[in-house]
């Protein structure tokens, strides 16, 4: 008789023939369900899930906050890339943290770009849905002003930021009700955020004629340019900002093809420089030279080659990426095969680079361009940094497909009196030294650490993925693909293997802490295959056996020769999966 052990992992898989969703909360998951039941695409779904995850994590993104996108539309046959990212405004002045902060960006109003993730959910919506606002926008709504339950990861982020939220009274009045923070258990309620949206609701049914694109564009103008906008504008005069009313009419995201790699026989796509998104396809494309398969999932050798590609990656991220409106990046040249092949020649199987090694040339096979000007030697040094950000993802019955990474959590300005929300502090991953390719300077882009990406095989989706965790992002979902790819492990177990992540770069987040030859992972990780890394010069430091600061994968992955999908997603924190 035969036997069929059960899965060794700790969630079960998520198997449906319709539809999937995987997002970092279980809520905003059943939202993305109700939409698909009522009819919505994987636009539709993953909209709401999006205004849900701002409802369900303040702590982590915010409706004024960014919002990259990836989605591949069925109907056009197109993948398409949304910036959801926000500029400095046109006042800026790029010496000013520097005269009067001491070399800081400290939290608040200073630190603040334009609010991206509201016209990146209504310019998708608009673009790529089939229904109004109003239905798209009603879970979002419902949890806003009914509330929801406070659970641990939520409070626990509060508790540790509640000095910080304390200084802002708008900000108190949401995060501390009653002068503490929540409880776990206790309801959760945003009544300011659930009538923000009930305004742009408002907005759309007011549009008249033109249909309902139109209509949620006139919900999208009344953010940026009507009364939501005075009062954006208003308040961040009052306490000391750059940001004018002018800067928000002046702004929109941008629709725009992504970029992408090979890696046996999978095209690996993502959103361009002015986010790290080129990272893990640089360090894909590197490993690819690289039979992983034959070392063994999790052993020395494989998690060593991982690492110093993802180091090569980051090497190049620091010496090249910022914003293309700017910034001229080698980006053809830095994801060129030929490229991959020259970093594979310097990269020593059998010893790790003691910091991050420097940056190669990646004219030479991208053709055009100038060498960006060199920036000063990264100093090593240590710092915290803020926790931010969630992820989801959809597929439809119709093949479309919708993956975004909302960030920018209510402790980095504070919340707008009267609105419910913050406006983006992710100034705060731009850099002083104006030779940096990422300095600040006035309608710059600062480079984010936010980037979803989306998996391809002959054409068709194979997989949207990504995870929260500032730089560890790239370095998790490089191991996703690897271990899905390379070792033919199921979804929700790729998710779950233990992970380790570089921090042998200066981070993205100011003051840029850089710290030679460190690798944290997870304790699940065999002592022999630590010490091993060890031995190969790694610096290891241990973090627990499930760190949320590894991550929190989600994934739908298409087999469309059964034709099902399966949703996975991270228990390191509280992502969920469900499907029909």
């Amino acid at each position: 008789m035969a036997a069929y052990p059960a899965p060794q992992t700790y969630r079960p898989a998520i198997v449906g023939s319709r539809y999937m969703a995987a997002t970092g909360h279980a809520l905003a998951t059943a939202a993305a369900v109700r939409i698909l039941e009522g009819g919505g695409n994987a636009t539709d779904a993953g909209v709401a899930a999006g205004l849900c995850i701002n409802v369900l994590q303040p702590d982590m993104t915010n409706l004024g906050g960014v919002a990259p996108i990836i989605l591949y539309n069925a109907r056009e046959g197109a993948v398409r890339t949304i910036s959801g990212l926000g500029s400095w405004p046109a006042a800026t002045d790029p010496e000013y943290f520097a005269r009067e902060c001491g070399g800081a960006i400290p939290v608040g109003v200073r630190r603040c770009v334009m609010p991206a993730a509201a016209d990146a959910w209504l310019t998708a919506l608009g673009r790529y849905g089939t229904l109004p606002l109003a239905e798209v926008a009603a879970p979002a709504i419902a949890l806003a002003e009914g509330g929801f339950a406070a659970y641990n990861f939520l409070c626990q982020n509060i508790a540790d930021e509640a000095e910080g939220l304390a200084r802002w009274p708008s900000s108190a009045a949401v995060f501390l009700p009653g002068g503490r923070p929540p409880h776990p258990g206790e309801r959760f309620v945003q009544a300011d955020l659930g009538r923000t949206l009930r305004m742009l609701v408002e907005a759309e049914a007011g549009a008249g004629g033109g249909g309902r694109e139109a209509a949620i564009r006139a919900a999208r103008d009344r953010f940026y340019r009507g009364d939501i906008a005075e009062r954006i504008a208003a308040f961040h005069a009052e306490q000391g900002s750059w940001l004018t009313l002018d800067d928000l009419g002046a702004f929109s995201v941008e629709i725009e093809s992504p970029v992408s790699v090979r890696y046996r026989g999978y095209d690996v796509l993502g959103c361009r420089p002015w986010c790290q998104g080129p990272t893990a396809l640089e360090a894909l494309s590197i490993l690819e030279g690289y039979d992983l398969a034959a070392h063994g999932q999790g052993s020395p050798e494989a998690l060593h080659l991982i690492l110093e590609a993802l180091k090569a990656a980051f090497a190049d991220r620091e010496r090249f990426y910022g914003d293309p409106r700017f910034v001229d990046v080698p980006i053809d040249g830095l994801l060129h095969p030929e490229y991959a092949a020259a970093w594979r020649d310097r990269i020593d199987p059998r010893r790790a680079s003691s910091g991050m090694p420097e940056a190669g040339d990646p004219w030479r096979y991208g053709g055009g361009g100038l060498a960006t000007a060199a920036v000063a030697a990264p100093r090593a040094f240590d710092a915290p940094v803020e926790p931010d950000t969630s992820f989801l993802c959809v597929v439809d019955e119709w093949g479309n497909t919708f993956a975004a990474t909302p960030s920018d959590g209510g402790g980095a300005s504070p919340i707008i009196p009267g609105l419910g929300f913050i406006v983006s502090g992710r100034g705060v991953q731009s850099w002083l030294d104006p030779a940096h390719p990422s300095a600040i300077a006035p309608g710059k882009r600062p480079r984010l650490t936010p980037n979803p990406g989306l998996i391809m095989r002959d054409g068709r989706v194979f997989a949207p993925y990504g995870t929260p965790g500032l730089d560890v992002q790239p370095q998790a979902m490089v191991q996703l693909v690897v271990n899905m790819i390379d070792f033919g492990m199921e979804p929700q177990a790729a998710i779950e293997a233990p992970r380790v992540a570089s921090f042998s770069f200066p981070a993205s987040t100011h003051p840029h802490p850089y710290q030679p030859g460190l690798v944290r992972t997870e304790s699940r990780i065999p002592a022999e295959t630590l010490a091993e890394l060890e031995r190969l010069g790694h610096r290891v430091e241990r973090w627990p056996d499930w760190a949320a600061q590894a991550g929190a994968l989600c994934t739908v992955v298409a087999d469309p020769g059964r034709g099902f999908l399966t949703g996975a997603a991270d228990p390191r924190r509280m992502a969920y999966a469900m499907g029909w």
